[in-house]
């Protein structure tokens, strides 16, 4: 037994008797059966396993061939009520059916609830369901897959083409009969798992696990293949080999999230990084994550991360790079390297659309045609009905007039949806994709091309694109098929790189400081329409950040080291008060001028053969006139 089952058995269990009751229902079946009688003995060996002792484990086997449909004659069961009876407490061991039950799916022989798509004949066969819509259902979920990758895409194929999916009834009185739903995304999921499409019998996928956290309803856990019970190739036909399902679980795994550092390569999204899922790191070897940054206005600029171990760890990443220009370099070359076979191409895009779009015509025509047989059928129903029995006849006339609305509802959507897929495929749109072979650059350039497409069309060229960043970026390009690339690029610029003002534009501010404050310098720069890195106008905070960043003196610090001197320095100069400087400066007496935004002053040193003469008048400069 397995670990769970000794926890469940304590010493409290082990101090009293284990009972053992064996019975088959019939003479016939404790001849033929011996595999069912053997495997309830040998349960005996099961609860020695546990722990109890040999003595403490009692076999009631009196009641071989009797049936339990009666307790007369049971001697056996009466003793075992009888010891009920006394407080006798019972360890059951339910091992008996199971045991039974694994060995005959081991064999492929258990019969299960089939999936859609397969019934049992007559000789309880496994084969495909003879209904041909059903078939044609289930092929076209497993090639919108191969075509879109996605399990979610697939799922928006079926809403966008308004086509139903069969299922078969579990419950009530109904129960096996089939019936046509919308499609969920758990049932086109379930359906991609399922290895009954690929011909094998699969018994123990999953098993109940009771809730850690006390609740009483137990959870479904999937088991991986390994410890499935029961796994048996080519047992019956098959929609999809066995290869092909293969291909679609390793899908199913790379488009999900890994729970660990690393993560597989998934389906095309919608975001703009081009390379999404194909970049690898060239110092680790591990996939990289796309992050993205807001600009403004909302546009995403994406970086491609590495993280290696350093996730786990609680290190720092393993490379980030800015994705832009890596984006476009690929995107260039991708451009050059498709145009000769952009003839090729086109065909099979023109094939593809026409024989996904004759795939769903085809299926809409089945749904009229069932509503067809059903509204037959229902008018046989009615017209053999005795007119005189009126609740019956109201009866099945009332259902007659429902089948015929569902009839008219389906021939009108077939017939609009039939129209909208001549026009999808119409003149226009054939000369359309037939100009993808001349004028590919521009297609792919094109605004209105969705970045999803770019993503799937890349991906059936590139295998993956491993990145290096250090003094330059080395990008290494694979092709499907083997041939490769590399490309080397400059390392991006930072974001304070990229916000930084134009060095022109730095050299102009720096010659207008030698007679401007900040705010005269941003007046002045934006009469010239001239941007600060980021696109925005001057004004003194910006002028004050460009001086930081490229070391420049302000008009203060000029003026100062040309021979100004403040307030403070010309009033010690001729022993008077800042008050008297001021006055002297408003009348004339001193030649001063304004120096800093704040409203400084700053004052041109008299001669020291000069004093202080109040008929003596000198000009003042304000605002930065001279």
């Amino acid at each position: 037994m397995n670990s769970e089952g000794h926890q469940k058995v304590t010493t409290s269990h082990l101090k009293r008797n284990a009972y053992l009751y064996v019975r088959q229902s019939t003479v016939r079946q404790v001849i033929e059966n011996t595999e069912s009688t053997q495997r309830q003995y040998a349960l005996r060996q099961r609860a020695v396993a546990l722990g109890w002792p040999n003595d403490r484990v009692i076999v009631i086997d009196t009641d071989l061939g009797q049936s339990g449909a009666s307790a007369v004659d049971r001697e056996g069961f009466q003793k075992l009520v009888a010891e009920v009876g006394m407080g006798h407490e019972l360890h059951v061991l339910r091992a008996r059916l199971r045991g039974g039950i694994i060995n005959k799916a081991r064999r492929g022989e258990l019969h299960c609830r089939l999936p859609v798509g397969f019934v049992y004949d007559g000789g309880g066969r496994v084969v495909l369901d003879p209904d041909k819509q059903v078939q044609e259902s289930v092929r076209l979920l497993f090639a919108t897959f191969a075509r879109t990758g996605a399990a979610h895409a697939t799922l928006k194929y079926f809403r966008q083409e308004k086509l139903l999916f069969p299922t078969r009834l579990g419950v009530g009185a109904s129960k096996g009969e089939l019936a046509w739903t919308t499609l969920s995304l758990g049932r086109t999921a379930s359906i991609l798992h399922n290895p009954w499409y690929a011909g094998a019998y699969a018994f123990g996928r999953s098993r109940w696990r009771k809730s850690s956290d006390g609740g009483r309803r137990p959870r479904r856990e999937r088991l991986p293949r390994a410890e499935w019970l029961a796994l048996l190739r080519d047992a019956h036909p098959a929609y999809i080999s066995w290869e092909e399902y293969e291909r679609i679980d390793q899908r199913l795994q790379a488009s999900a999230k890994s729970l660990g550092w690393e993560r597989g390569r998934g389906s095309p999204r919608e975001g703009p990084a081009l390379l999404q899922g194909h970049t690898i790191c060239g110092l680790c070897g591990s996939r990289m994550h796309v992050h993205y940054n807001t600009r403004r206005m909302g546009q995403l600029i994406p970086n491609y991360v590495c993280y290696g171990h350093g996730r786990l760890l609680g290190d720092g990443s393993c490379q980030n790079i800015l994705g832009t220009e890596i984006d476009a370099a690929v995107s260039t070359l991708l451009a050059l390297a498709v145009t000769p076979m952009a003839l090729e191409m086109t065909l099979a895009i023109q094939q593809e659309i026409a024989a996904r779009l004759d795939e769903a015509d085809r299926l809409r025509h089945r749904q009229v045609e069932r509503a067809q047989y059903e509204a037959d059928h229902a008018r046989r129903r009615y017209m053999q009905v005795d007119a005189a029995n009126r609740l019956v006849a109201d009866s099945l006339e009332a259902e007659w007039n429902a089948k015929l609305r569902a009839l008219s509802e389906a021939q009108e959507e077939y017939q609009r949806q039939h129209d909208a897929d001549r026009l999808a495929v119409g003149k226009d749109e054939r000369q359309r994709i037939l100009a993808l072979a001349t004028d590919f650059p521009a297609v792919w350039r094109d605004p209105n091309t969705p970045q999803r497409e770019r993503k799937r069309m890349l991906a059936l060229l590139i295998e993956d694109i491993t990145l290096i960043k250090r003094r330059e970026i080395t990008v290494a390009i694979r092709f499907r098929g083997g041939a490769t690339t590399t490309l080397t690029l400059p390392r991006p610029l930072t974001p304070q790189q990229l916000r930084a003002t134009h060095p022109e534009v730095r050299q102009q501010i720096d010659a207008l400081l030698d007679q401007y404050t900040d705010a005269q310098v941003a007046d002045q720069l934006n009469k010239q329409q001239l941007r600060t890195g980021a696109g925005d106008s001057f004004d003194a905070v910006s002028v004050q950040w460009v001086r930081f960043s490229a070391k420049l003196k302000s008009l203060k610090e000029r003026l100062l080291e040309a021979g100004w001197l403040t307030s403070k320095q010309i009033a010690a100069q001729l022993g008077v008060s800042r008050s008297t400087v001021s006055e002297m400066r408003r009348k004339g007496r001193l030649k001063g001028r304004i120096c800093s935004d704040k409203g400084e002053w700053v004052y041109w040193p008299l001669d020291s053969s000069q004093s202080p003469s109040p008929h003596r008048t000198v000009t003042s400069t304000a605002r930065g006139a001279i």
